[in-house]
């Protein structure tokens, strides 16, 4: 059994099966949360989906501002071309 850190439930967790990272959701407030600790047995909140999306957001912008950079250099090697 592990407790909730939402609303301090009773959770019960099958604790020969439980792996450090295993998502389960509360019986009583339906909070999504991740086994953290295996022995004693202990459950924290799992991470926000919306999160991960604006990680992935902040990704597609470096990787914006590279080609920017990339056709920046291009545009220099085309005007030495054309002298």
């Amino acid at each position: 059994m592990a407790t909730c850190p939402e609303c301090d439930a009773e959770v019960e967790v099958d604790e020969a099966d439980a792996d450090l990272g295993d998502e389960i959701s509360c019986p009583e407030c339906g909070q999504t949360l991740v086994i953290s600790n295996t022995d004693p047995l202990e459950l924290d909140f799992a991470p926000d989906d919306d999160e991960d999306e604006e990680d992935e957001d902040d990704d597609d912008e470096v990787d914006e501002d590279e080609d920017d950079l990339d056709d920046e250099e291009d545009d220099g090697a085309d005007w030495e071309e054309e002298e």
